[in-house]
């Protein structure tokens, strides 16, 4: 049992000091808000006990229903048991043998969902980004063109928009890394426009005495006015005020912190991009992620080097960048099938499954057998007799020596 308080000292609540250990660690607010979701649902698991009266036995079990009765994939799992570990061991200041015991589930490798250039055309395209008050497309346009995270291209400020050297800075992408990437030429325009509405709305909150915007590490105390000004404005900003979540102080505060200008929201990007793909008729899983795989599977089949794509993704180990080079074989290695050999079938149209004729007009991976193979006989009887150029090749095979083995070598 977890010891009871004092009169009149009231302990902090267990959520509320396993944020504040989150916060301590520098860890992101999305992997605080997953921490304890997953802590809360441990708790409501066991009937409201208290994790300080359980050990690894519940932790197992619960564990063992989210993959049993859940269902849940194993990068959830994994998420899961490391939000219970970092309780344990951080918050409570429990290190117990069984921690050690807890399997940890192996997650494969998934190819990403890519879409082609057409299919990207089409969903840029669509009705549903074009929506007059929000720049979804132009948000669309500029994650496909820089491989930026969705987030990445949300917290846009306007400092980090270069025109004069056509570049982007990204600050504090996944793993609080600084890149630089190219801006799009044919951004430049509908930037410059977006800038300009933006600073519209900076103008009015200038003259309503808005709190300003949110600056990370503290700036705000070390700059005070720096909230206010232009240079950290959002390049999407949102149409209403709101509070941030890291500002609410933990446990009983004293007041509500101000209301700022935050940027667009992911949910309402995803939502129309979801209607995008819908309208554009694509019949992938993709996800606004998706633009950015298929900025990294285009550039590289373009020709460009790895290690560039690798830089512009922010990928600390160009194996995480390997996983693209998987995406742009073709079906089993490009290797032809036999069923594309037959002319016609029971199945097939004539001529459907033809392929073109190997040669300089036609590149590419053919098998080099000769035409008919001179190691197998020719059909023969009434029904099957053999024509000309089968016997010509049948006799011109006769007169190589080493034309199986020459064949055979050559495929």
């Amino acid at each position: 049992m977890p010891p009871s308080d004092p009169p009149g000292v009231s302990t902090p609540r267990l959520l509320d000091l396993l944020r504040a250990q989150v916060r301590y660690m520098h860890y992101s607010l999305r992997t605080e808000q997953a921490y304890v979701h997953w802590v809360r649902a441990f708790i409501r698991f066991h009937g409201l006990r208290h994790p300080a009266e359980m050990s690894g036995a519940e932790v197992e079990a619960f564990l063992g229903w989210l993959a049993s009765e859940r269902g849940v994939a194993p990068a959830t799992h994994k998420q899961a048991l490391s939000a219970l570990l970092f309780l344990y061991q951080k918050v409570l200041h429990q290190r117990m043998p069984w921690m050690d015991d807890i399997g940890r589930p192996q997650r494969q490798p998934r190819l990403p969902v890519v879409m082609s250039h057409d299919e990207v055309s089409r969903v840029l395209a669509a009705p549903a980004l074009a929506e007059a008050a929000m720049p979804f497309r132009l948000l669309a346009q500029l994650l496909y063109g820089t491989g930026l995270r969705l987030l990445e291209g949300l917290r846009l400020r306007v400092k980090d928009v270069d025109f004069d050297r056509r570049a982007i800075v990204v600050r504090e992408g996944k793993g609080g890394k600084d890149r630089v990437v190219m801006l799009p030429a044919a951004l430049e325009v509908p930037l410059r426009a977006q800038l300009a509405e933006a600073h519209r709305v900076w103008a009015a909150d200038r003259a309503a005495g808005v709190a300003g915007v949110h600056l990370p590490h503290a700036l705000s105390r070390k700059y005070p006015r720096a909230a206010e000004s232009w240079a950290w404005f959002w390049v999407f900003p949102q149409a209403t005020l709101s509070v941030d979540p890291r500002e609410r102080p933990l446990g009983a505060g004293i007041g509500e912190p101000p209301p700022r200008r935050h940027h667009l929201v992911e949910q309402g990007f995803q939502r129309a991009f979801k209607h995008a793909l819908h309208e554009a008729r694509i019949p992938k899983p993709a996800t606004p992620h998706t633009l950015r795989h298929s900025f990294a599977t285009h550039l590289l089949q373009s020709g460009y080097d790895i290690r560039t794509v690798q830089e512009l993704l922010g990928h600390a180990d160009v194996s995480t960048t390997m996983i693209y080079t998987h995406v742009l074989k073709l079906g089993g290695g490009a290797v032809r099938s036999p069923l594309d050999q037959l002319a016609t079938g029971p199945d097939l149209a004539p001529g459907a499954a033809s392929w073109p004729t190997p040669g300089p007009a036609n590149p590419g991976r053919f098998a080099r057998e000769p035409d008919p193979p001179c190691y197998l006989s020719p059909p023969t009887g009434p029904m099957h007799p053999p024509p000309p150029s089968v016997l010509a090749a049948l006799a011109a095979c006769r007169r190589t020596p080493s034309c199986t083995a020459a064949a055979t070598s050559a495929s």
